[in-house]
């Protein structure tokens, strides 16, 4: 059974086709790797299903709630309590220091500040990135911040963490830490990962691929 579900997208940017009639289905606790090459509208699927973009056409149901009749707040809440997010660039915010992106998803729920930074410290010990938890994030590696991001993305235990080239300002090394630490704590925790990618070596991390090219979507499905 699907936990997140879209039928049939359609999204156009001005005269720009970014889905033609997308599909893609998520099981719970499952990583699914979204591939194509640029340009094909992988990461504009990741945005409508994450409630980011609405479609111009078709529907996301997820946990038996359509995405797509919501209003923006009721989606801001969904991202907030039931989503993680993992950017390319992090996106940490550049004045709070690193414990405190991390707490933020939690403060921003009504959590004391105690509690927050308490399951943020545990968060980022698990990152193996406590050390950096008192520094901003412009004083951290990329490799570092990525993690820091990773933790932020993990602290609310989401159902499902969005993923968007989450290595791709990584180095190799750096970017095989930051997929091993991604994926095994979202199974620990049972998070389903949607995965936007163009590297076969970060897909490799996933049990199942969604091929995405001109706006269509096809399942490659594999054994691990």
């Amino acid at each position: 059974m699907s936990l997140l579900k879209a039928e049939g997208l359609f999204k156009s940017f001005g005269k720009t086709h970014a889905l033609d009639g997308a599909d893609i289905s998520i099981r719970a606790g499952e990583v699914v790797a979204v591939m194509g090459p640029s340009g094909s509208g992988k990461s504009t699927l990741l945005h409508c299903i994450a409630g980011i973009l609405p479609p111009d056409k078709g529907t996301v149901h997820y946990s038996g709630q359509d995405l797509t009749a919501m209003n923006d707040s009721k989606r801001s809440e969904l991202r907030r309590t039931e989503f993680g997010f993992v950017f390319q660039f992090g996106q940490l915010v550049p004045e709070l220091t690193c414990l405190e992106n991390v707490a933020l998803p939690l403060r921003l729920s009504g959590m004391k500040r105690k509690d927050a930074e308490r399951a943020s410290r545990d968060w980022l010990a698990r990152l193996e990135v406590d050390g950096v938890a008192d520094q901003r994030p412009g004083e951290t590696s990329g490799g570092q911040g990525q993690r820091v991001a990773v933790a932020r993305a993990l602290v609310t235990r989401p159902k499902v963490i969005f993923a968007d080239e989450p290595t791709g300002a990584l180095d190799s090394l750096n970017g095989e830490r930051v997929m091993h630490l991604l994926t095994t704590a979202a199974r620990e925790t049972g998070a389903a990962v949607v995965l936007v990618t163009h590297e076969p070596r970060v897909a490799a991390y996933s049990d199942r691929e969604v091929v995405v090219r001109d706006g269509r979507s096809r399942d490659v499905e594999f054994a691990r």
